[in-house]
């Protein structure tokens, strides 16, 4: 994340949408796609990872026998809390997990190449979900918190196709769950896609919106 987004100021045009102008967002993620999102929608923020053990933490609900749409937001509620943990009332933090879904199997960021490789081809030719999940934090209580739903249908494309994916993707892959960022060329691996696209990117930004309006950050 650059500077700029970690030092986001309240001055100008942009102030002129908040609300309470004495309390901030933080978002509790390093991803640069949900950074763009909340930039390119007027919300001024700063950025502060959680730092917590997120592979423990979801092999742990999953072993619980959790349900994907309560694990993302257990999950999303947990970084949350751990950036929430510094701040004091003033401060709203925004705790975020996504996890791909496919045939009961959970799906995380793919750790190299031949991780990516077999998981485009457990994929391949089939239909999984994405679930997304957002929580908003103050001093310690959940203040909203949503989970929405994509699904997805993978074609069933050739193996040559896969290995020129693979070498023209090159590290994009590893920065998603399924080896893929529909916003480049990883749309070419779909046959379907129905839901949000907000949802596909791994935020449920309209919502979101909705609330950072209630909590009076944003202008109603």
């Amino acid at each position: 994340m650059d500077g700029s987004e970690r030092g986001n100021r309240r001055s100008g045009p942009l102030a002129m949408m908040l609300g309470d102008s004495k309390r901030q967002l933080v978002l509790a993620s390093a991803s640069e796609v949900r950074a763009r999102l909340l930039r390119d929608a007027g919300v001024p923020f700063c950025v502060e990872p959680a730092a917590i053990d997120e592979e423990t933490a979801r092999e742990g609900l999953r072993a619980l026998g959790s349900r994907t749409e309560d694990a993302a937001s257990a999950l999303a509620e947990l970084k949350a809390l751990a950036v929430a943990a510094r701040h004091d009332e003033r401060t709203l933090v925004l705790g975020c997990d996504q996890i791909l879904e496919c045939e009961g199997e959970w799906f995380a960021k793919p750790r190299d190449r031949e991780e990516a490789r077999a998981q485009l081809r457990r994929l391949r030719g089939r239909r999984h979900r994405l679930v997304s999940a957002g929580v908003l934090v103050c001093a310690g209580s959940r203040l909203w918190h949503k989970v929405e739903t994509a699904e997805l249908w993978v074609r069933s494309f050739s193996d040559e196709f896969l290995e020129w994916y693979l070498e023209t993707a090159g590290s994009d892959l590893l920065r998603s769950v399924g080896a893929y960022r529909i916003e480049g060329i990883g749309i070419q691996l779909f046959a379907r896609i129905e839901g949000d696209i907000f949802t596909i990117l791994g935020l449920p930004l309209l919502s979101l919106l909705q609330a950072l309006r209630d909590q009076g950050l944003l202008a109603r």
